[in-house]
């Protein structure tokens, strides 16, 4: 029969068994061959008998070319474009395990290889991905490939080397080239139906694709597809699209606030966004989604601020609680937006923590170093505004030393009391402190360098006139000076008296400030951060779902089976040597 491997009846002979009739045999090189040539002769130059029990060509396999290291073989074959759709397609089990064992670790895992993915991403990439995940009649698949620009390719094209369907129908019977009747094999191929596509895989390729059109800049495609995704995702009720909700809703957010007018225009999209917004954080709460009930508030607040909608986000913060088990970026991003608004309102004790605790759970990664220099930057301003002096180690990190020089000459300003100083380095850089969003809370620092100023000469003097602080402090009169030393007295940034009639401060003797109690409050306060950031990372720990039950029934089996032992020993079934060594008494 054509097609069949012919065999041996012990009278014709049979040659390479059946290879010469085969047209798809790879060739190697000339040196391969030469290799493969030695490889399988003997010293004398004769080839090695064949084994006993078989003939030449009976039941071996043919394999040309094994000598061929398996290494350069695979690098010579390595797609890019191969490459970078398997390790697209090696998350979609991730997404099925996480959904078939309600997880959410597997779906993380998941989201986590999209930063190594990032840069490999192109059209065709996602096109060939998604036409050969989805069938043929997937709405959704359409919807990406439209977003991608390749709405005319078909769907549920197959893989390849994916198995095939052969489908032999009886046929009437054929003679034979020996007159032996026999049945016209009619071969049809079909491809294997595609199964049904579950939410998370059309959503975690829909994130891919925003991520791309994010770095390519197409905004406009950006927030129409986040829009469909985030519409399908407020459709479904599954808790294992919570952290693909939460990125989701990320990217929707960030797409609106590029897309003209921007920010703080009243026409911008972040307004148009704000109620989605709104109605996702409830259905969030109601249906007790974590990761998109933490991302939403951060968004929400990241929008007020934008539009300088300061009370929006102040009544935001006081009328919901923000989800102790939140993953730490967020809680990072929280924390610093509560930070601003606390500024903002002339708040600047609490503002303080909240930003040193966002600096704190900053990530070490390089890709956020941009986090980590905004938080340090109006951690910096608001420290200048409640009166301290920054440490000069901030500024000599390797990471953050090129961005603060602008605050560091701000700081030195500050720290001397320097009025004239101050005004140049805010004229100098009022394009950075616009861009960075503090320019409004450094102008705020005039009367800080005036009263740095004050303390300053009253350590350095024990008396002196009100007209030399004037000339010192670039004052315009002798008015302003007192009634700037009265203030500071009042407010107890100098400890002083003021003589009127004969125009002069007099400083007091200042004791020793370890005989007081501030440095019992700063190492309290020292205690109190660390011991809050212990119990926040117990609360930040993932453990599996279900564990205790399995914990449980193992401690339940372990008493039954010493109650039995207890039982047996009584009964005196058991011995010490049963026991394994001494035993005494329950």
């Amino acid at each position: 029969m054509p097609g069949k491997t012919p065999h041996g009846n012990g009278k014709e002979p049979v040659e390479n068994g059946g290879i010469r009739n085969s047209k798809d045999v790879d060739m190697k090189d000339e040196a391969t061959l030469k290799g493969k040539k030695k490889a399988t002769t003997n010293q004398d130059g004769e080839a090695p008998a064949p084994k006993t029990g078989k003939k030449q060509g009976e039941g071996d396999d043919v394999a040309m070319g094994d000598d061929v290291p398996a290494e350069e073989d695979d690098a010579a074959k390595v797609d890019p474009v191969a490459q970078t759709s398997a390790d697209i397609k090696s998350n979609f089990a991730l997404l099925e395990r996480a959904a078939a064992l309600f997880d959410a670790r597997f779906s993380l895992r998941a989201m986590r290889s999209i930063s190594t993915l990032r840069k490999r991403l192109t059209p065709d990439i996602l096109a060939h991905v998604i036409t050969e995940t989805f069938p043929s009649n997937s709405t959704p698949a359409k919807q990406l490939l439209a977003a991608l620009g390749r709405e005319n390719l078909p769907l549920g094209r197959r893989p390849n080397g994916a198995e095939m369907d052969v489908d032999t129908p009886a046929s009437a019977p054929t003679p034979t080239k020996n007159g032996v009747p026999g049945t016209a094999s009619s071969l049809s191929v079909s491809p294997t139906p595609k199964k049904d596509v579950i939410p998370e895989v059309d959503i975690f390729i829909g994130i891919l694709i925003l991520v791309h059109l994010y770095d390519s800049k197409q905004q406009q495609r950006g927030y129409d597809l986040a829009r469909i995704l985030a519409e399908r995702i407020h459709a479904l009720n599954r808790r294992t699209l919570d952290s693909l909700a939460a990125k989701v809703y990320f990217y929707y957010s960030l797409f609106s606030e590029q897309l003209p007018p921007l920010p703080p225009s009243p026409q911008s999209p972040v307004v148009a966004i704000s109620p989605i917004l709104l109605a996702a954080l409830r259905t969030a709460v109601l249906r007790k989604d974590v990761d998109t009930q933490a991302a939403v508030i951060v968004l929400l607040l990241r929008n007020y601020l934008s539009t300088s909608s300061i009370a929006q986000a102040d009544l935001l913060v006081s009328h919901t609680q923000f989800p102790e088990n939140a993953a730490n970026n967020q809680v990072a991003r929280f924390l610093y937006y509560l930070g601003r608004i606390r500024a903002i309102q002339l708040k600047y004790t609490e503002a303080h923590e909240h930003l040193t605790a966002a600096t704190r759970k900053a990530p070490s990664s390089p890709s956020a170093v941009g986090f980590s220099q905004t938080a340090t930057k109006l951690l910096l301003v608001v420290e200048l505004l409640m009166g301290d002096i920054p440490d000069r180690a901030v500024f000599r990190q390797a990471a953050l030393e090129q961005a603060l020089h602008p605050y560091f000459l701000l700081v030195q300003a500050v720290r001397v009391g320097n009025l004239e100083n101050f005004e140049m380095t805010i004229a100098g850089h009022a394009a950075t402190f616009r861009k960075d969003g503090t320019y409004s809370l450094i102008l705020r620092l005039r009367q800080n360098v005036i009263k740095t100023g004050i303390r300053m000469m009253s350590l350095s003097y024990s008396r002196i006139s009100l007209r030399d602080i004037c000339i010192r402090l670039h004052l315009g009169s002798e008015e302003s000076a007192e009634y700037i030393v009265a203030k500071a007295i009042r407010d107890g940034v100098i400890e002083a008296t003021l003589d009127r009639e004969h125009g002069f401060m007099k400083s007091k003797d200042v004791g020793d400030v370890y005989a007081t109690r501030e440095p019992g409050e700063a190492f309290h306060d020292r205690i109190q951060a660390c011991l809050a950031l212990h119990d926040e990372s117990v609360k930040a720990m993932r453990f599996p779902m279900n564990q205790h039950r399995l914990e449980l029934k193992n401690a339940q089996e372990a008493r039954e089976r010493e109650r039995e032992m207890a039982k047996e020993i009584q009964d005196g079934d058991l011995d010490e040597d049963d026991l394994g060594g001494e035993f005494e008494g329950m």
